[in-house]
């Protein structure tokens, strides 16, 4: 093994032809020409659409691989259609029909080769294929199961040669993709809303600048891809669309989504306007929309600071709605996505009740589909708030609960950044705050655009005693979402860094702007109450914990042993604002 070598995650393809030594012996000449057409026509070529990269041919195979097991899957079903149409009028002794196995595995690099466990798991998975499906591994269907309308049927635990574990593995054929009932996989209890980024309409009236227009949409599809909560459309079937202006219903329709994200770019000079909406693809109602208005001065940072705002703000709004209308569903209709988002809009209340009530919504939706990811982040969220607002008597208990949920979540489905925000969230309560810490810069590594996830990184920095790289992540998190329902948790951490950094006026400042978010946030008065004390101003500092009482009965009591800071001194100096404000510890 050299030096180069390397390992990485990746999804890797396995195909070959079947009956290739009996079609070579019938008409050698004729199967190699008819061969490189479908490779030159229709192989090759969507293998370059979706990211792929051919890694090696093998005479009747090939080996690929993506970065994407979602791209990847989504290509190999797309190449076994087009063989099917190609093999038609063609006698079946002499078509060129493949079987493709598709894994989600670590792989070895050395050179433009790969090697390793995951390559070997795809080419047995290839052998056990059916002619013209696609089989991929339980780890790969659990990436695409709610990102790609295509119906799977569980084939059940196999032993594969020469590998010690058995492998899961779903398979599908094109026998039943037309069946309007195969839209999705049987065990899914509904289909996840999609949503679409058209492309940015170029109105500078300058040819040249549709590069800029054509790379923002193709950035913000990427971007939103990230948050795997809603599927995005690929690229190819969006630019289908370039140049037209359908109506928002009608391209809804034919798209299959529900969202529809568009927008404009305008050049003028040294300025350039973008504008962008998201409209509600079955009722035609604009439910965000914003303006930007920059100079020119780095077009690419520029371009990459609007995929950013745009991103980070477009999928929570996504959220908000499904909440709504999650609420507005007859009970009777309530399915797993419903049960989540219901759960989501309980928790948006910031009381004990509604966490409570939260909490049995989650566990409705995981009742209904026991591996729905999501579901277990919402419910660790929901313990993570108990614990922060001081709901539970029982610590450990709920402690116990958001790991046990969290780690759930993040197995499930380990490349989600949300996931892996509960967890660190989850390992703050043992003081594991080196774990914390991973798993958050984890978190923005899968998508540098989740601002809770900037939050819960930046909020760790400071309890580490970085206040600098910590107060720069929360400021960064509220620029790129500043209507989060949660952002008065931001405001009151921002708060608790200034507090903690002893610029005790910026720390008051930071929590009235949570108290204007939610009047009767208990931890942004205690916060406040501190910074009061060490200024010696009592009057304020005791109406501060005055308001906490109110709002909380007991909360007070309850945070003489609260301990953010890795640094006991600098959990010494919270409490040494509370004492002065004429509280005894």
């Amino acid at each position: 093994m050299t030096e180069l070598t390397q390992r990485r995650l990746a999804a890797i393809v396995s195909a070959d032809v079947v009956g290739y030594s009996r079609l070579m012996a019938a008409d050698e000449t004729g199967t190699l020409s008819t061969l490189r057409a479908h490779r030159a026509e229709c192989i090759d070529r969507l293998i370059g659409e979706h990211g792929g990269r051919i890694v090696k041919t093998m005479g009747d195979g090939l080996l690929l691989e993506f970065a994407s097991v979602v791209d990847a899957t989504r290509c190999m079903v797309e190449i076994q259609l087009g063989m099917a149409e190609r093999n038609k009028g063609i006698d079946e002794d002499r078509r060129i029909t493949f079987r493709v196995g598709v894994n989600l595995g670590d792989i070895i690099i050395e050179g433009d080769d790969i090697l390793g466990d995951g390559v070997n798991i795809a080419s047995r998975i290839e052998a056990l294929a059916k002619p013209g499906g696609v089989s991929i591994s339980n780890q790969s269907f659990e990436e695409v199961r709610n990102r790609l309308d295509i119906a799977f049927t569980d084939t059940g635990e196999q032993k594969l040669k020469n590998i010690e574990r058995l492998v899961r593995i779903w398979s599908w054929s094109p026998d039943g993709s037309s069946d309007p009932d195969a839209a999705k996989p049987a065990h899914d209890t509904k289909r996840l809303p999609m949503v679409a980024v058209m492309p940015f309409h170029n109105l500078s009236g300058d040819p040249d600048q549709e590069y800029f227009s054509d790379g923002l949409t193709e950035d913000i599809i990427a971007a939103l891809s990230r948050y795997r909560t809603f599927p995005v459309i690929s690229r190819n079937s969006t630019f289908a669309y370039k140049g037209k202006a359908p109506e928002v219903r009608t391209l809804a329709s034919e798209l299959g989504v529900r969202y529809v994200l568009d927008g404009s770019v305008r050049k003028s000079g040294s300025r350039v306007r973008i504008s962008a909406q998201l409209t509600d693809g079955t009722s035609g109602v604009n439910v965000w929309a914003e303006r930007f208005d920059s100079d020119l001065t780095d077009i690419f940072d520029l371009q990459d600071e609007i995929v950013q705002r745009i991103a980070a703000t477009v999928e929570p709004e996504m959220h908000r709605v499904e909440r709504q209308r999650s609420v507005d569903i007859n009970p009777q209709n309530l399915d797993a996505w419903d049960y989540y988002h219901r759960g989501w809009s309980k928790l948006f209340e910031f009381t004990k009740e509604g966490n409570e009530q939260a909490r049995a919504f989650f566990e409705k939706a995981i009742e209904q589909e026991l591996n729905y990811r999501a579901a277990y982040t919402g419910l660790a969220y929901s313990y993570h708030r108990d614990l922060t607002a001081e709901f539970v008597e029982d610590r450990e208990d709920a402690i116990t609960k958001c790991l046990e949920a969290a780690k759930r979540g993040v197995a499930l489905d380990p490349m989600n950044s949300n996931a892996r925000v509960a967890l660190a969230q989850a390992y703050i309560w043992p003081e594991q705050n080196d774990l914390a810490l991973a798993e958050a810069q984890k978190a923005i590594e899968l998508n540098p655009n989740n601002a809770w996830a900037l939050t819960v990184y930046g909020t760790l920095k400071d309890s580490d005693g970085d206040f600098e790289v910590g107060n720069q992540s929360l400021e960064k998190a509220l620029e790129l979402n500043p209507q989060d329902p949660r952002n008065h948790v931001a405001f009151t951490l921002l708060a608790r860094a200034h507090l903690n950094a002893r610029d005790y006026e910026a720390a008051i400042e930071w929590a009235k702007r949570a108290l204007q978010h939610l009047s009767d946030y208990p931890n942004a008065n205690y916060v406040m109450a501190a910074s009061f004390g060490h200024l010696g101003r009592m009057d304020e500092a005791r109406a501060a914990l005055d308001a906490c009482e109110q709002a909380q009965p007991g909360f007070v009591a309850k945070r003489k042993t609260w301990k953010p800071y890795r640094n006991p001194i600098d959990n010494e100096h919270i409490l040494e604002g509370i004492q002065k404000a004429g509280v005894t510890i």
